[in-house]
């Protein structure tokens, strides 16, 4: 049996000449640049950027993991870009608040187009059909991914096959949302996103961590690694044996082998570098129980979802009333919204409306909001 290669590197800090060689020595350990790309390719490096926040925050991948490799490809001989759809906002200005353009420009670097789609057809896929992928994706030759490991209320932890849905441009991305309103849905989508654009490596930062409130409103955690892989199933189950959550509550893995994109479990990845023992956090703060399973019954999610599955919830003496939540809502009518229309007082739930995608929880840049679990759910599920 041919086992999924991932490397695990030791990085423990953001100095550029540690990060340089922990990416040399991961990407060695799989074969060198020369297995992911040719001399004169146009490789676009997919940072995760879901908002321009300070490197500190931990949101996004650190400049100095673009940078460095960005450094080894271009040492390599490949013609560089980059690029990713956060949020909200346009691209150029989140990468730059992230640190990453200016990394990216100190190298010669050009920003790909992420503003403007083209529709794709994806007729062999086993799940969704077609996309509105970036320009800039389409216009590259090969696409190489630097996820961030953090958590996420949808589908428990963010990581290489999660990030491939920065390749849809802005608000585009709201529209998955509205029609995959379960988190394995959404989970077998991404997989079918990752069929259709092949990357060719991923990178994962988790030098620093997100965990709790993820993935833009949780606290950063050391964990000193960096994880490569050619396979993004095997990548992430390896981040969630570091993190000590069950690969299989992560709702991208059984999808992601049952349609051939990876393999999570661990007699089928193989580890390289240093022994996955010395990272290890058990007390990494991670919800480690499987996500909630609903008909996409629009009936039934009105009501199941509000009387068991997790809300988001607004924390008043944190709300600022910028509007963020109520403006990347993605449904109508919306969940949330002004109380009649004046920003006075935080914005308001409407339950009934509100399909749990966790988009205002996502993207609130004053960490208000949080997802509470219902006392219903702790009942049945006994989850405390």
């Amino acid at each position: 049996m041919v086992k999924s290669a991932v490397a695990v590197v030791r990085c423990n800090s953001y100095d550029e000449e540690e990060v340089y060689n922990a990416v040399n020595r991961g990407i060695g350990l799989l074969g060198g640049p020369g297995s992911f790309m040719n001399k004169g390719e146009k490789i676009l490096l997919k940072p995760n950027v879901l908002a321009g926040d300070k490197p500190e925050r931990c949101v996004s991948t650190h400049p100095s993991v673009l940078r460095a490799a960005a450094q080894i490809l271009k040492e390599a001989g490949s013609k560089l870009c980059y690029g990713d759809s956060s949020g909200f906002g346009k691209p150029s200005s989140q990468l730059r608040k992230a640190e990453l353009s200016q990394a990216a420009e100190a190298l010669g670097i050009p920003l790909a187009d992420f503003e403007n789609g083209q529709e794709v057809s994806f007729p062999d896929s086993p799940f969704t059909k077609k996309f509105i992928i970036a320009k800039g994706v389409l216009e590259s030759d090969g696409l190489i991914s630097l996820p961030k490991l953090k958590t996420h209320q949808l589908t428990r932890m963010t990581g290489a096959v999660k990030n491939q849905f920065g390749c849809i441009p802005g608000i585009l991305k709201a529209e998955y949302h509205v029609k995959m309103q379960n988190a394995f849905d959404f989970s077998r989508m991404l997989v079918a996103l990752n069929l259709l654009l092949k990357p060719r490596l991923y990178i994962m930062d988790a030098v620093v961590a997100m965990e709790g409130n993820g993935p833009r409103s949780g606290d950063p955690v050391k964990m000193n690694v960096l994880l490569f892989s050619c396979d993004p199933v095997a990548l992430d189950a390896t981040a969630c044996r570091l993190i000590d959550i069950d690969p299989e509550f992560v709702p991208t893995s059984k999808p992601g082998k049952e349609f051939g994109l990876g393999v999570y479990s661990s007699d089928e990845i193989e580890l390289l570098g240093d022994p996955i023992q010395e990272f290890i956090n058990k007390k990494f703060r991670v919800k480690r129980t499987p996500p909630e399973s609903v008909t996409n019954n629009r009936g039934a999610i009105s009501y199941i979802k509000n009387i068991v599955t997790p809300r988001p919830v607004i924390k008043k003496d944190r709300c600022i009333y910028c509007g963020v939540c109520v403006e990347v809502c993605p449904v109508n009518p919306k969940a949330l919204n002004w109380s009649d229309g004046e920003r006075k007082e935080p914005p308001i739930y409407t339950y009934r409306n509100c399909i749990r995608c966790y988009c205002c929880q996502e993207l609130c840049p004053e960490r208000a909001i949080y997802v509470k679990t219902t006392l219903l759910e702790r009942v049945i599920f006994r989850r405390y």
